[in-house]
């Protein structure tokens, strides 16, 4: 609607009407500039009176104009035509119209790109020029400062001082860098021998000053003539030309197998003189290149040299690989081992010189450190200690029951043996900690053959010895079975099953312990007491032998090498109950044997008329009279934990069998009175009962003599310092004769 369409508002309103017309019309902005003039209310009936207005206005103007609202399809009827017939001209026309438009556009463009690529072309031509025309130049003007005639013949002999060498180094990198962009024109390659004669006179300029200044040890110009080298890039030249001309002359009369022979120090001693090559002809190159050392203060550090790494450290490689090879010699271990202990404190003391972590990196990182690393056959030197370590034992498995050369810990020759060569896997003169795996693998390989021979003792000695046995008692089978089960129940061990050890050392690992003779008491006594020894002193060994050994190799966290050695403890543990219950058993049985006088108690008092008994049988102290015969041969062997223990088991089976046999008797004893009393009744008045004097009867003194004897028996236990309650059936035999006792004095 067209402004001049708006009907006239009235003067008395609040806002003007215009305003709704504005394209940047907007209702907040609206009413927050009339509410600066008139309340909301005022505003909202001024509204209203413009929209009856407006309204008013639009239906005057749909009336007015109505016949041609009427008519409007009317109107319209051929218009979709007529359109339809323009469409195709005018998208004839647009399409000329564009094409015109894009092959002008397209000209204009290729002409702009190649005149732009004409640009382009002559500013490279431009640069390429300059670059020419400054290698010219250059050419020209360091020919001039070394005096060097046209096409390259100089007399080379002009002596340059040191800022002059710099100067012409400076310009000399620049024509470097232009040639290098300049590479494969003709001109370049036309004064190529010119820059070549340069080259070589620069290079014979700054190779006199620098040995000049190693000559003098002039530190100013070392430094100038090491700045000019980096400026040319040249750094590896200079290293190269030290180690070619100071540290070459210098080690081949040091790395020598006559120096190596001659020495009184031997090895150690050719490794001082190497060292001592790095004070006496490094000190300057090192000031000036480190800042290290104090008077380096006075001047410039020129960084980025390595002498010690890249000089001196690959030319003694080369010299103790080409001059000295008998050190890497590994068939003697011992002088294999001493050298090479020797060869890396010397390896220590050359890092400590390179005096910087930065420095010590590129050592390692170096090829020759490596080639000297690998040129030690530390895997030909474990082999040769394996087959000495682990045939040591196994030599000592041929006669495992021999006594020990030392007995102050062990008394057989096998578990002295293994302590020594677990020693030796880690002992200052064999133990290199390169191979600190293999010696820890060597050392459970140690515990598990050993674990292996005692577990064939037990399953063939033992039953060897029961087997012989079994013809001299008829109660072997019963004894040992009883005397093992008490045993067993008496001991508290693990019963986890062990993990897999690796495979057992030795020439001979694969075959089986060699027949031996019979093995004795003895010798199973101290084969018990030498394996528990070894079972309590691993816990000791690690911790203060090995475990220093593993933490220096970088290994924190040894949970599961002390899980690997508790298996390894387990594998000979487990074994032990087996000749624990043997030497119950045996020890039983010689007990046992004399308790059979105990039988003809009733013998002695049935129609004997003997006095009352007023002390114990002798059976019973000869009863325990082995036990203690044993005690006190094995005394100085048993631990203090294995007598309690097998003295207990032992007295156990004894009490048992006392028990056994004392119940016998009183039953006996039970039977015989009541048929004596049954037979009384059927003669009446016929005595048939003998009396001695008390008025006891037989059986009476019988039972009496039981209950001295057991309390006797139990006076001998406590002597063992054994307590009584330890012997469960004690109580029970205690309580049988007294029961026994109490039930004869009570009237029938």
């Amino acid at each position: 609607m067209a402004l001049t369409t708006l009907p006239i508002s009235p003067r008395s309103l609040c806002f003007d009407k215009d305003v709704f017309m504005k394209e940047n019309f907007d209702v907040d902005q609206f009413v927050a500039e009339c509410r600066r003039r008139v309340s909301l209310e005022t505003l909202r009936e001024d509204l209203e009176v413009y929209y009856k207005l407006l309204r008013s206005a639009m239906i005057e103007l749909i009336n007015k104009d109505y016949a041609d609202f009427v008519n409007l399809s009317t109107n319209l009827v051929g218009m979709d035509k007529a359109i339809n017939n323009l469409s195709v001209p005018l998208g004839q026309l647009r399409e000329e119209v564009m094409q015109t438009v894009r092959t002008a556009m397209d000209t204009a463009v290729q002409e702009i790109e190649n005149r732009l690529a004409t640009r382009a072309a002559i500013r490279d031509k431009k640069a390429c020029l300059q670059r020419l025309m400054n290698i010219t130049h250059s050419v020209e003007k360091i020919e001039k400062i070394l005096d060097i005639q046209d096409q390259g013949q100089g007399d080379g002999e002009r002596e340059l001082t040191g800022q002059l060498i710099e100067r012409v180094a400076t310009e000399f990198n620049q024509l470097q860098f232009y040639v290098t962009q300049s590479k494969g024109l003709p001109l370049v390659e036309k004064i190529r021998p010119r820059i070549a004669a340069i080259t070589t006179t620069l290079q014979h300029s700054l190779e006199t000053s620098f040995l000049e200044g190693l000559r003098t040890s002039n530190r100013d110009i070392l430094r100038q003539c090491l700045r000019t080298y980096a400026t040319i890039d040249k750094i590896k030249d200079a290293e190269a030309l030290f180690r070619q001309t100071i540290v070459r002359p210098y080690m081949e009369e040091v790395l020598t197998e006559a120096v190596l022979t001659s020495h009184p120090q031997g090895l150690k001693g050719l490794y001082s003189r190497v060292l001592d090559f790095i004070p006496a002809h490094c000190k300057p190159l090192r000031e000036v290149t480190t800042g290290l050392v104090p008077s380096s203060a006075q001047g410039e550090v020129v960084r980025g040299y390595d002498f010690l790494v890249n000089a001196v450290w690959p030319e003694v490689i080369v010299g103790l690989e080409k001059r000295t090879p008998s050190i890497f010699a590994p068939g003697n271990p011992s002088m294999f081992h001493q050298k090479y202990s020797t060869s890396m404190k010397f390896l220590d003391a050359f890092e400590l010189e390179c005096g910087s972590q930065a420095s010590v990196k590129r050592l390692r990182s170096h090829p020759s450190y490596n080639t000297f690393m690998t040129k030690w056959s530390l895997p030909v030197y474990y082999q040769i200690r394996f087959q000495e370590i682990g045939g040591a034992l196994e030599t000592s498995l041929m006669s495992p029951f021999n006594n020990a050369s030392d007995k102050t810990l062990f008394q057989l020759n096998a578990p002295y043996t293994l302590w020594q060569c677990m020693a030796k896997c880690w002992a200052q003169d064999i133990y290199l900690s390169p191979l600190c795996h293999r010696f820890w693998k060597l050392t459970l390989q140690l515990l598990s053959r050993y674990g292996t021979w005692v577990k064939e003792i037990r399953e063939k000695e033992i039953p060897k010895k029961e087997t012989e046995q079994t013809g001299q008692t008829s109660t072997a089978t019963t004894s040992t079975t009883t005397a093992i089960m008490t045993y067993t129940s008496t001991m508290t061990t693990v019963t986890t099953t062990p993990a897999s050890v690796a495979s057992t050392p030795g020439p001979s690992s694969q075959g089986t312990t060699p027949t031996s003779p019979l093995v004795t008491m003895t010798q199973i006594v101290c084969l018990v007491t030498d394996s528990d020894t070894i079972i309590d002193k691993l816990g000791e060994f690690f911790s203060t032998v090995i475990q220093p050994r593993i933490a220096a190799v970088g290994v924190k966290n040894t949970d599961v090498l002390t899980d690997a050695l508790g298996e390894s403890k387990e594998l000979i543990s487990q074994e032990l109950p087996g000749f624990c219950g043997y030497i119950v058993q045996q020890i039983a049985e010689h007990c046992v044997v004399n308790l059979k006088p105990a039988n003809d108690i009733p013998r002695l008092y049935r129609r004997t008329n003997r006095e009352l008994p007023s002390k114990a049988s002798s059976y019973v102290s000869a009863t325990v009279k082995p036990l203690q015969m044993f005690l006190e041969e094995h005394a100085v062997i048993i631990s203090s934990t294995r007598r309690s223990q097998w003295m207990v088991s032992i007295l156990n089976v004894v009490t048992e069998r006392y028990y056994s046999v004392t119940d016998d008797i009183l039953t006996a004893v039970k039977k015989m009175e009541d048929s004596l009393k049954r037979l009384k009744k059927l003669r009446k008045g016929d005595s048939g009962n003998s009396s001695s004097s008390g008025g006891m009867s037989d059986d009476d003194k019988i039972r009496l003599q039981l209950v001295l004897d057991v309390k006797q028996f139990g006076e001998e236990i406590q002597a063992l310092s054994v307590p009584l309650d330890a012997i469960s059936t004690y109580r029970q035999l205690v309580d049988l004769v007294e029961s026994a006792q109490t039930n004869s004095a009570q009237p029938q």
